[in-house]
């Protein structure tokens, strides 16, 4: 007979931050699934807690300070707290752990993609309820985004090794998960509701090279672990839903072609979310870049060639240590060519650890500022260029927003808008008055105008 629980018995609570990229927050997801499976109540504010989780960044200075002043702010308000992510991995100017050295008091510290050690330090400073329920944990786990779009993290750790980066310290190598535990999550989120996966990794490319693409097994068929099998499957998974599948961080291998007859039939978005960082060959080997980088510019003709609908988006760094002002011109210029159509930048910021510090000519920060700002004047002009094009266009919008059923209108995506990094569509009322928008759902609507980053279109 089950015992029933008195009315004085509490719940324990655990507040919990994520902070950083999709890769952590699906980090996140994992401990916040683990912690409700065993009947932990949860909480996104410290109020009540009766201990904390900080899930950190680490990746560059700005980053390594909010997760320092969220660990700090954690510790004044509840006092209990445990550490967990990126910048847990990260040692200090000294020796020891930087965590440890700026925050001596917190209860436990562990890296990123940790979830087991973190629950173990959750257990030692607060005991998990005697009768946890497990079946009211939803099939898909617990989640951080919108019912409406999941991230689906194939792989840990990187290979490569550029000078700017410390990920592969904190993170490790490339651990391709298995090719059918990926599918069975995929496809329990489509069961769940979920209209739209983003494929998220260190390097998406090179999923399965640390197994040597060996063949595994998913719904008694085999199946290589490998990208083109991998977004294959995904596609057709997502078909019978209607779903969305964006690929995020492809490095521009070769092997990518054989993904684009995917995007030009519609089984997968045409969208690539590419870090190409810069385009001057010297600038690239002094970075350490993989994939042959300097010729990123025939690439991309290619891929449009085979699929012309396709968006491109990337990341750049402006004023790497060296980078002359050729070749700070050879990027600007680049970015004219290639016509990417959305694009970030980042001045060069000397993260602790990361080779590149040692190289010669680190440029004043006003350099490296100004050249940023250049550098996202042609981007933005460009972008804005391939945003007028798509007047009088007909999209298919999945709808992020509408109030009153978007009788007033609402907001939403195209498929060459990922959330939160990309632009959006705002959307006008409907021209019918019968028309109703519902968040999570897709509707087609026709592109009007532009609005900065964004697209302005009327649902039909």
């Amino acid at each position: 007979m089950r015992e029933v629980a008195s009315p004085e018995t509490k719940t324990p609570k655990v507040g919990f931050v994520s902070l950083g990229c999709p890769k952590a927050l699906t980090d996140s997801e994992l401990i916040l699934t683990q912690l409700s499976a065993e009947g932990y109540q949860t909480s996104k504010t410290f109020e009540g807690a009766d201990l904390v989780i900080v899930n950190t960044c680490g990746f560059i200075d700005d980053a390594v300070r909010e997760s320092l002043d969220t660990i700090g702010e954690a510790l004044a308000e509840n006092g209990r707290v445990i550490v967990t992510g990126c910048l847990g991995a990260k040692g200090g100017a000294g020796e020891g752990n930087l965590v440890r050295r700026m925050h001596p008091s917190v209860l436990a510290v562990t890296g990123p993609h940790a979830t087991r050690e973190v629950m173990d330090a959750v257990h030692a400073n607060l005991p998990k309820p005697h009768d946890p329920f497990t079946d009211l944990v939803p099939p898909a786990g617990i989640k951080l985004t919108p019912r409406h779009y999941a991230y689906l993290k194939i792989s840990e750790g990187c290979n490569h090794r550029c000078t700017f980066c410390i990920i592969p310290s904190m993170r490790g190598d490339l651990v391709s998960r298995p090719i059918g535990d990926v599918l069975n999550e995929a496809r329990a989120l489509f069961e769940s509701g979920v209209k739209e996966l983003l494929v998220i990794s260190q390097d998406t490319s090179a999923y399965g090279v640390d197994v040597k693409y060996r063949t595994g097994f998913w719904d008694g068929k085999p199946i290589r672990t490998r990208m083109l099998e991998l977004v294959q499957s995904l596609g057709e998974l997502a078909k019978p839903y209607g779903g969305w599948v964006r690929l995020h961080y492809v490095y521009p291998y070769p092997s990518v072609d054989e993904v684009l007859p995917l995007m030009a039939s519609g089984q997968v978005l045409p969208y690539l979310d590419v870090p190409f960082q810069h385009s001057h060959p010297d600038v690239l080997r002094r970075m350490k870049r993989p994939a042959s980088g300097e010729r990123n510019l025939e690439r991309i003709r290619r891929w449009r060639e085979a699929c012309p609908q396709i968006v491109i988006r990337s990341t750049f760094i402006a004023g790497f240590p060296g980078e002359t002002e050729e070749e700070f011109e050879h990027l600007l210029q680049f970015m004219r060519e290639a016509r990417i159509d959305r694009a970030g930048c980042f001045a060069y910021s000397p993260v602790e650890g990361a080779a590149a510090n040692a190289l010669p000519g680190m440029l004043p920060q006003e350099v490296r500022e100004r050249r940023r700002a250049l550098f996202m004047e042609v981007a933005e002009e460009v972008s804005a260029a391939k945003l007028r094009e798509r007047i009088g266009a007909s999209m298919q919008v999945l709808v992020d927003s509408a109030p009153a059923l978007g009788r007033k209108g609402g907001v939403g995506r195209s498929y060459a808008d990922a959330p939160e990094i990309d632009g959006t569509v705002q959307l006008l009322p409907p021209e019918k008055l019968s028309k109703r928008l519902a968040v999570g759902e897709f509707t087609q609507a026709r592109v009007v105008a532009t609005q900065g980053h964004d697209l302005v279109a009327v649902p039909f």
